[in-house]
Parts: structure tokens; sequence; C-alpha cells
């Protein structure tokens, strides 16, 4: 294995560039192919985007904790996560700018894309409880932590069930009816052959979001940056770089639930990888190393998946700087989130 803190920072950030073309290359043909098996399947946009997009575009991240984990740095690993969550909610706004006209939140019409962001503010919600409360180790592993996977297979259950099943429906007369869909470039491909190439951009993914990943780690030690502000801002940005690329290749297609339920998605994934996490490190629960800045970072994540929520259920289609009112929302509290990790990271 390559020990990037032992090449020059130039080579790495070489590598961090190179990396980061064959994420974001295979993270957009993953939008179109999902979008494909999405339509042939009949699982649902919103599904398909949460469970297969979602979970991909989790890979590099799977890489980065397990590495940071069993490597004893928790702080590093549960800072990626918590990072990629908030740094994932904040692509949103991305999103929203790349519409124009329309605000995003006023163009996506499913309820089920409410039912995956309140998941993810639960489960968050888990994680601040067992770092508020403590952790109770079992065989090496914290309860809290524990209880995550539990509530990641209800989640994905639900979410499974919900999007095909009856339920309320948004009135005629939004913003939705504006934006056509376009044929993804999939469409012409069988079911097997959208399976086979999805799997290609997944491995891609994977390889590339591993490099990326301990490229910005190697990076982050060479620069000096603390370690738990790094692995929140620096290695959250470009694990995140997967769910960017798939994110823009779903909005080119007119496919906004796609787009949000890879978000939300993606963010399950991650606080699964908590006990993953907890399984490679070896010192104990490791929520139990977590303090003031994960506590922090938490809130941070609940705030902001909160802010779009709100937003899916409102529909307001007001924009300035060409987005909605909700992402220059997120946009700020994001940044006075930072300042406020900032100034504990250095405290």
């Amino acid at each position: 294995m390559i020990d990037f803190r032992g090449l020059p920072l130039p080579v790495n950030l070489l590598v961090l560039v190179v990396s980061a073309a064959l994420v974001w290359a295979a993270g957009t043909r993953l939008a179109q192919y999902v979008d494909g098996i999405a339509e042939r399947t009949g699982i649902g946009r919103v599904f398909a985007g949460f469970l297969l997009l979602g979970g991909v575009t989790s890979l590099p991240e799977l890489a980065t904790v397990v590495t940071a984990a069993y490597n004893d740095h928790p702080n590093l690993a549960l800072g990626s996560i918590l990072g990629s969550v908030s740094m994932n909610v904040l692509l949103l706004a991305l999103a929203d700018s790349l519409i124009g006209r329309d605000s995003l939140t006023s163009v996506v019409a499913h309820p089920a894309t409410l039912l995956q962001g309140t998941l993810g503010i639960v489960l968050l919600g888990v994680v601040g409880a067992g770092i508020v409360v403590g952790e109770v180790e079992l065989f090496g592993l914290g309860g809290w932590s524990l209880a995550l996977v539990p509530l990641f297979i209800l989640a994905v259950w639900m979410a499974s069930r919900y999007e095909n099943r009856p339920t309320w429906v948004v009135a005629e007369g939004s913003a939705v009816s504006r934006a056509a869909p376009k044929e993804p470039e999939g469409a012409g491909h069988s079911l097997t052959g959208l399976v086979v190439r999805s799997t290609a951009a997944g491995l891609v993914i994977l390889f590339a979001g591993y490099v990326l990943a301990e490229t910005g780690d190697a990076i982050s030690v060479q620069t000096g940056i603390g370690q738990s502000m790094v692995g929140f801002v620096l290695i959250g940005l470009v694990t995140s770089l997967p769910e960017i690329s798939s994110m823009v290749g779903a909005i080119r297609l007119h496919r906004y639930e796609l787009a949000i339920g890879d978000i939300f998605g993606t963010n399950l994934f991650d606080l699964l990888l908590i006990p993953i996490a907890d399984i490679a490190f070896r010192q104990g629960a490791i929520l139990s190393t977590a303090g003031r800045f994960e506590t922090l970072a938490v809130f941070l994540g609940m705030i902001l998946t909160a802010i779009y929520v709100v937003g899916l259920l409102d529909r307001r289609n007001r924009t300035v700087l060409r987005m909605g009112y909700d992402s220059l929302a997120a946009i700020l509290v994001y940044f006075f989130g930072l300042f406020l990790l900032q100034t504990i990271g250095s405290g």
C-alpha cells in the first residue's frame, strides 16, 4: 500500500486532481445508469437515488473511515463522516443554483424525499445522544453506535415501501410542471448492461475515491492543519466529490428527486459507517472519544437537513442569487457552523 504521507506535497496534489477527475466522470455516468435502472425496474427514482447512488457514492468514505479508525485516529474518522454529512446537504445549494429560475425544493414533488430527510435527522439525533449521554460498551463496541444498524435497516425498509404507496400528492400548478425530464444516455442499454456499467462506475469511484481521501489526509498532515477540522472540511469535501458528480448528472437530466435521494441516501449510508468504524477502532467505543467538536458537527448536520425538509414542505418558489431561500439559509448556517467549529477546534 502506498504511503501518501511520504510523497512530496506537489505529487499528492497532482494525484488528488487526477483522482477527482476520475470520480467526476464515473459519478456523472452513474447517475445516468441509475436513472435507467429505476425506469426499468419501477423501484422509483427517489429510492434509486437513496439506495443505489447513495450507497455507491459512500464507498470512498468507507475506505477512509475504516483506515482512520484502524490507525487509531477516531477524531479523523468521525470528523470525515460528520463533515461529509454536512457537506452533502450543502451540495443541494449547488444543485439549486444549476436549475436557474426555480428553486430546487419547489420542483421536487415526491413526499418520499421528506421521509428520507427526516430519517436522516433521526439517525443524527441518535449519534448526538450517544456523544452527550455517553457510550455503553458491549463487547468492545458502543451501544449507541450499534443502534444505528437496525435503525438504518428500518430506514431502508420504510423508504422502499413509501415511494410506490399511495400517499398525499403535491397540488397542481407547482414549478415541477415546467421541468420536463430528459431522456438519459443509458436509455438504450438493457437492464443487465445498466447494472454492469453501474458496477464498473462504482468500482472506479471506490478506487479513485479512496486515493482521493488518502491524498487528502496526507495533504492535511503535510500542511499542518488540525485533524478534526481537516476531517470535517477537507476530507469531507474530497469524499463528497462522487455525490457532486452524480448529483449534477441527475440535475442535467431534470431528475430532481434522484438528486435529493442521492444526498439524503448518502448521509444515511455515511452514518452507518460509525458502527463499522467502531469495529475497526481497537481502543473501545469510538463515540466515547467524541467531544464538543463532534457534538456541534452533529447538530450542524441536523439543522442543515431540517432546512431542506422545511423547504420541501413549504415549496416556496422564490429565488435569490439563482437559488431558493432555503439554499441561501443553508449556506449561511454552514459557514457559521464552520466558524464555531474552528473556534472549538482551536480552543
